[in-house]
């Protein structure tokens, strides 16, 4: 018997995380289907389909090769889920509605007599706006560029209690931009972001810093994706395979970021770590020595510290957008708050902490001939600003180490 196709089909679906999340499952041959819009209906037409996911720019488009739509889907015209049917036929259905659902209840967001306003027009929107009135919203507003409600007058709607952003604004490789500052809703009491790479976007670090509740967009896809494997093969999964699936899919995805006073052991403590994780290692100031050709004492005495600091920057804004790796830092990160959002966004920020009195010296411009004590004074504030955590380092590297992934196993998923 020929074997079924599952999969997810798009157009561009490189930085998809659909494969690992069916994988978990239970679908091992779960794959990426990319297609041009010229051969989507004939791609449709294959008979060997067991069950498809769709995405971008999909959604609207597959609704003319089905036979027939849930009701879900119907109502808010859009499928993200294909089934082939006994007959040969292929139905359609919305699975992203519980996915919604499921993101905003983790979060403790309600909709029921709020103001929502969702940034976006486009398939995403569809869903959101959905979900948010069938749960009771007081209102839904939906911006877009060129609307009647657009960026240009969101003072309109300065009444808004929970903010969804539905656009691509913020998503990985462009990082650190935002739609709207969230300050400008002073009744906020939710911010949803759709979107899942970086963990923590522009968006959500905002909403943090304002003290507001706030998701980005992976429980949604995984629970979206749940639903759309009961449907491929007609069984039941328990919901509580999301949070597992969730726990599992933060603790790959994240960046172990160390910070720390020079000499503090971080290189020591970070090569133990990544033998323990498997991951690899990145050690920004050696990346700043690679790109600018010259060792960082040169860089200090030829250029002086503001153009160190700004290697340090693009460095930081480079590799904290990546996934699943080491981050070592240098002491001395944290003086520029323009950092703080490139390491978090992706990262758990682990403190190393060791006695004053016990910190190499040797090679560091900054440190060499410097008041340890003072430096310490000035930097700790800034270092309990930036951590998650922080774990002594007295003892073997291997013992910090340990230490640090025992507690990022615990934690990378909050």
């Amino acid at each position: 018997m020929k074997r079924r196709i599952y999969g997810l089909i798009g157009r561009t679906l490189k930085h998809s995380y659909s494969v690992p999340i069916h994988r978990l499952l239970g679908t091992p041959d779960y794959r990426l289907i990319e297609l041009e819009p010229e051969e989507l209906a004939a791609y449709l037409q294959r008979g060997d389909i067991g069950g498809l996911n769709v995405t971008i720019p999909y959604k609207r488009d597959v609704m003319k090769s089905c036979s027939s739509l849930d009701e879900t889907a119907r109502a808010i015209g859009s499928v993200n889920t294909l089934v082939r049917r006994q007959d040969g036929s292929l139905k359609g259905y919305n699975t992203d509605a519980y996915g919604f659902s499921y993101l905003a209840e983790r979060a403790g967001i309600s909709f029921a007599d709020r103001k929502v306003v969702i940034f976006g027009s486009g398939g995403a929107s569809l869903t959101v706006r959905h979900v948010a009135k069938q749960s009771g919203a007081s209102a839904v507003v939906v911006i877009s560029r060129s609307g009647a409600d657009n960026y240009e007058n969101l003072a309109r709607h300065a009444d808004a209690e929970v903010l969804v952003n539905a656009t691509p604004v913020g998503m990985y490789p462009n990082t650190g931009v935002l739609p709207a500052d969230p300050a400008l809703f002073p009744d906020c009491k939710g911010v949803l972001d759709l979107i899942y790479n970086p963990r923590r976007t522009a968006l959500l670090l905002r909403a943090n810093e304002l003290g507001i509740s706030c998701s980005d967009g992976l429980p949604m896809l995984v629970a979206q994706a749940k639903a759309a494997e009961e449907l491929f093969f007609d069984r039941e999964i328990p919901d509580a395979e999301n949070e597992r699936i969730l726990k599992e899919l933060y603790r790959d995805m994240q960046n172990i970021v160390l910070v720390g006073m020079p000499g503090s052991g971080k290189n020591t403590v970070g090569s133990a770590l990544g033998r323990i994780a498997g991951r690899a290692c990145v050690d920004l100031d050696a990346e700043i020595e690679k790109s600018a050709g010259r060792p960082i004492p040169e860089i200090f005495a030829s250029s002086g510290e503001e153009v160190f600091r700004r290697m340090e920057r693009e460095q930081a804004a480079k590799w904290g957008k990546e996934s699943g790796i080491i981050l070592i830092t240098g002491g001395g990160i944290v003086k520029d708050m323009r950092n703080f959002a490139s390491l978090r966004q992706n990262g758990r920020v682990y403190q190393i902490e060791r006695d004053i009195r016990s910190l190499a010296r040797a090679g560091r411009p900054l440190s060499e001939h410097a008041d340890l004590f003072e430096m310490y004074r000035q930097r700790q504030p800034l270092y309990e600003r930036f951590r998650d955590a922080a774990v002594q380092n007295d003892g073997p590297a291997e013992a910090t180490a340990k230490a640090i992934w025992e507690d990022y196993c615990e934690h990378s998923d909050h």
